[in-house]
């Protein structure tokens, strides 16, 4: 199995890619069982009702007993789920209008390649009942797959094309080195660590429960952290995190109880669920303007936060993101997304400007 972004070879049970950082969700000529999916699709949605789809974990638990044969096809329509595309064109009364949004969304924001974005529409359109005329695209290969908004449209002058490849140049500066929980074994009893250069990703769980470690430095060939990879190291107070990170998964700073602030890198493009849920310390975040989505409970628990500045890139906001946050104040930008969630979820918030 091959990284449809950067055409690195991963092994069957990695989640994230060790060299770009990307969300690894195969997409191209192997998402080829449209019909059984819409199948499937239709049925859940006609068996527990519309209600269903704005519960996200609900939807996404069905999807393994409604489509037990498609791995690839359900890691696809489950990644969308969870990024609320769904919800989002729930929201649009405009049904072509929906889908324009939705396949921008997915393009633009999930980096999901043409081929996968209509995958997608045509399966949820059906589910819904709408009318739905895909575009023409192509089943993308290995070789040719790049990362949305970077990728050469089939029709696009060719000498465009290395302009376009530019910037993923450096994600190739360094070969594959995942750092696995093997590895942090001689790190069970130290307070400071430091990860030495070379290493792309944290595994999931590779430090999870580690209750010395107190500093945490990481190398700036890292590109993504794995779910879980430092949670519950209950006496981490502070993180030094490379400009390079681009990726970091569910709930890897889950309850770390003294972690006191943290700075999220530029190019990181989502604050996944339970990220940093329970660090009851923490009070100081910056949520660069690369991220467009904070998943579930993202900050749930974190009762020293007080403010909290979301940058106007964010288009989707998961459920209870700031349950038991007694004290939170939302900064946002005025009929932002994160304005208008505030004031439907009644979330006190302080408008500024740029």
């Amino acid at each position: 199995m091959r990284c449809k972004y950067c055409n690195t070879e991963l092994n069957n049970n990695e989640s994230v890619c060790s060299n770009c950082g990307k969300s690894v969700v195969q997409i191209g000529s192997n998402v080829e069982n449209i019909d059984e999916v819409k199948v499937a699709l239709k049925d859940i949605y006609d068996t527990h009702g519309a209600e269903l789809l704005h519960d996200k974990k609900r939807f996404t638990g069905l999807l393994n007993d409604y489509m037990p044969d498609f791995e690839k096809e359900r890691r696809l329509i489950r990644n969308v789920i969870s990024n609320g595309v769904v919800t989002e064109m729930l929201k649009e009364p405009d049904q072509k209008l929906a889908i324009i949004k939705a396949r921008e969304y997915m393009l633009n924001d999930m980096f999901l390649s043409s081929y996968a974005a209509e995958f997608v529409l045509e399966c949820f359109t059906y589910m819904l009942g709408w009318n739905f005329t895909p575009e023409k695209t192509e089943a993308e290969t290995p070789e040719a797959s790049q990362p949305a908004g970077t990728q050469q449209r089939a029709h696009a002058p060719k000498p465009q094309k290395e302009k376009e490849k530019e910037p993923v140049k450096e994600t190739k500066q360094y070969k594959p080195k995942p750092f696995k929980a093997f590895d942090a074994i001689k790190y069970k009893l130290a307070g400071n660590i430091k990860i030495a250069e070379g290493y792309t990703a944290i595994n999931s769980f590779a430090f999870d429960g580690y209750g010395f470690m107190k500093t945490l430095r990481l190398p700036e060939s890292l590109i993504a952290i794995g779910e879980y990879a430092f949670s519950d190291c209950k006496r981490l107070r502070s993180i030094e995190m490379p400009s390079s990170i681009r990726s970091i998964q569910k709930a890897a700073f889950s309850s770390c109880l003294a972690l006191e602030s943290i700075d999220i890198p530029m190019g990181v493009d989502a604050i996944h669920e339970g990220t940093f849920s329970f660090c009851q310390s923490l009070a100081k975040v910056t949520i660069p303007e690369s991220v467009s989505s904070i998943g579930d409970e993202a900050f749930e628990g974190c009762d020293s936060l007080e403010t909290l500045y979301v940058p106007a890139s964010v288009k989707f906001i998961g459920a209870n993101v700031f349950a038991f946050c007694k004290n939170i104040t939302v900064l946002c930008e005025e009929n932002s997304y994160v304005h208008r969630f505030c004031v439907q979820n009644g979330i006190r918030f302080e408008l500024t400007f740029k």
